[in-house]
């Protein structure tokens, strides 16, 4: 295995560079366009959509609002109005279908920064990080939600990157470019993926509500992998891999289960399936996660990987 090289390098020359990229490119262009479609009324006066990420109206008709501001609304004691609370519900069943954190991956434009500060970091070599506990989101998602109970405001709203950044694109960046710059330089010199994967309580609450989303990434063609180690080394959440991939013993059958990466975790990004030359992952359902390799084989397979990942410096394994 040669971790000189740089992940996806094998796909590329197996698939072509579009090919290989083709998930990545997929997700630039829809963090953009709804970007886009947003700042088209303050800066060209289209008003495709008015409002912002956190509540808004598409062509005055369809009403979508972020369900994680409006239970922070609701414990601050407001009453909100209809049209939030139907943006809310279908908000909820969107991500309840397709993955909570498909948000984060297809929709935050801090996402954007978090990447090329992780592109950044494999381009200097840079392999030190600093030790967070992935549970920290939670414990920030849980003060941001007792927070409006003590205050009867959204607090959260006031630091949140993603409406600042929002703010800042139509107003005027200025203090959105010291919160830009320190989450770049968070996730570059101190921890990997340290915002998204450890702090962002956003990122928390969609896991929370994507923890049975039927559209998951699947290793169906596992048999295949040749522990290049590509999906690891691209995954922001790399602890939701090993099962799938390398199998998970279910401790009431004492048979290894998979192929389905079912960790809430996953943002459904798809750069496991972009890198890998051997075609291992794809898109499907989450139906079906059957028990289909038996014996030793897979946890040796499953003790190689662990041993790859505890030597590897570029990987950080929670």
């Amino acid at each position: 295995m040669n971790r000189s090289r740089h992940p996806g390098t094998d796909a590329i020359k197996s698939k072509g560079w579009l090919l290989a990229k083709k998930w990545l490119i997929l997700r630039r262009f829809s963090q953009l366009s709804i970007l886009s479609l947003f700042l088209l009324g303050p800066w060209f006066g289209v008003w495709i959509i008015t409002g912002n990420l956190s509540s808004s109206l598409t062509l005055k008709t369809l009403p979508l609002t972020d369900p994680y501001i409006l239970l922070q609304t609701l414990f601050a004691g407001h009453t909100p109005e209809t049209t939030a609370i139907t943006g809310a519900i279908i908000v909820l069943l969107f991500y309840a279908l397709v993955g909570g954190r498909v948000f984060c991956s297809w929709v935050c434009p801090i996402n954007m920064i978090t990447d090329a500060a992780q592109w950044l970091r494999e381009q200097l070599k840079i392999s030190g990080s600093s030790t967070m506990s992935r549970r920290t989101r939670y414990w920030i998602l849980a003060a941001t939600l007792i927070l409006p109970l003590v205050t009867g405001s959204i607090a959260w709203e006031l630091v949140n990157p993603v409406s600042i950044v929002q703010r800042g694109l139509i107003f005027g960046m200025g203090l959105a470019w010291f919160i830009v710059v320190t989450i770049f330089l968070l996730d570059l010199l101190v921890s990997r993926r340290g915002w998204c994967s450890h702090l962002c309580p956003v990122g928390a609450f969609y896991s929370l509500l994507g923890t049975h989303s039927l559209i998951r990434v699947r290793a169906d063609a596992r048999e295949q992998c040749d522990d290049c180690m590509d999906c690891f080394m691209v995954c922001p959440e790399q602890q939701v891999i090993r099962p799938a991939l390398k199998g998970q013993l279910d401790k009431n059958t004492n048979k290894i289960i998979g192929p389905v990466i079912t960790s809430s975790n996953c943002t459904n990004c798809g750069r496991c399936i972009d890198v890998c030359a051997k075609d291992v992952f794809h898109f499907g359902l989450r139906l079906n996660n059957k028990v289909n390799d038996t014996g030793n084989n897979n946890k040796t397979h499953s003790n190689n990987i662990s041993e790859q990942l505890n030597h590897s410096s570029g990987v950080e394994v929670l």
